[in-house]
């Protein structure tokens, strides 16, 4: 004989609100053993004590209702704990960036970021280069990064091309204020590039840049940013154009985000008050 309780003996016996009840009723996750069909009273068998201690579990673990709902529904044992512990894996993701959050915002409040005079400005003569080109959303730029790398590098292999310096990334300024622009990947090199697929050749023009070292993983780069931007406007005549990136050590070289190294570049006007500030940081360098 099944033995029914009442929606609120329910709740009270698995923690969740009888108006959370109710909405899993609707949605077909969680339906009671017996609707009265004259009152509407909701009836639970307690057979479904279990399940109910089952999805709260979920929901602790914010799986998605519909995801809930899959699992539940999946009689295969093996793909019910595949679907689970695809969970738990991006549950791990999320507290991996989640204290590397933590981590640079206490590195934030206790050291400063790279010292003013880290910054260096430089004429970058014009060059030939294979590049790529699209328009990326930020969120996909490390992969379309290292992806646009690859086929670059395997282009000028093929083509029997010899690079003559660091990759490098031409950014929008999309890129920075709407997450979403256009983006050049490119590698310095000699000959004539055939445009094969994505790659193609280029001339990358001369620019006069404010120019800083990145060292590390790019998770905390804006801190880098911010001491090259507050360089610019109080040192440099800041000019419209794309800043510049060159990729001295990347993902590409080595998994080891401690060993990576990146140059930014802010595109600036050179003027003798600019040169002789050069001066004086390089003189101070050196004392």
């Amino acid at each position: 004989m099944i033995a029914y309780m009442s929606i609120g003996d329910f709740s009270r016996a698995t923690h969740l609100t009888v108006k959370t009840l109710r909405h899993y009723h609707q949605i077909g996750l969680l339906a009671p053993a017996d609707v009265d069909p004259h009152t509407g009273y909701r009836r639970y068998a307690t057979e479904q004590l279990g399940v109910a201690q089952v999805v709260r579990r979920f929901r602790d673990l914010d799986m998605p209702l519909e995801e809930i709902q899959a699992v539940l529904a999946t009689a295969d044992p093996t793909a019910r704990n595949a679907r689970i512990v695809a969970h738990l894996d991006r549950l791990q993701e999320q507290l991996g960036r989640t204290q590397n959050a933590v981590d640079q915002l206490r590195d934030l409040l206790t050291h400063s970021g790279p010292a003013d005079s880290a910054v260096e400005l430089r004429a970058v003569p014009a060059t030939s280069a294979a590049a790529i080109t699209d328009i990326v959303d930020a969120a996909d730029g490390a992969a379309w990064m290292l992806g646009a790398l690859g086929e670059l590098y395997a282009t000028l292999t093929a083509q029997q091309l010899t690079p003559t310096g660091p990759a490098g990334g031409i950014y929008s300024d999309e890129v920075f204020t709407d997450h979403r622009g256009e983006s050049t990947i490119f590698v310095p090199c000699t000959g004539v590039v055939r445009s094969v697929g994505r790659v193609h050749g280029i001339d990358i023009p001369a620019a006069e840049l404010a120019v800083i070292t990145h060292s590390g993983s790019l998770a905390d780069v804006d801190r880098t940013y911010g001491t090259l931007a507050a360089h610019v406007t109080r040192h440099a005549l800041g000019v419209p154009g794309p800043i510049r990136e060159y990729y001295l050590v990347s993902q590409r070289d080595t998994p080891d985000a401690t060993q990576w190294c990146t140059e930014i570049g802010w595109p600036i006007f050179l003027t003798g008050a600019t040169n002789a500030h050069r001066a004086t940081a390089s003189r101070a360098e050196v004392n």
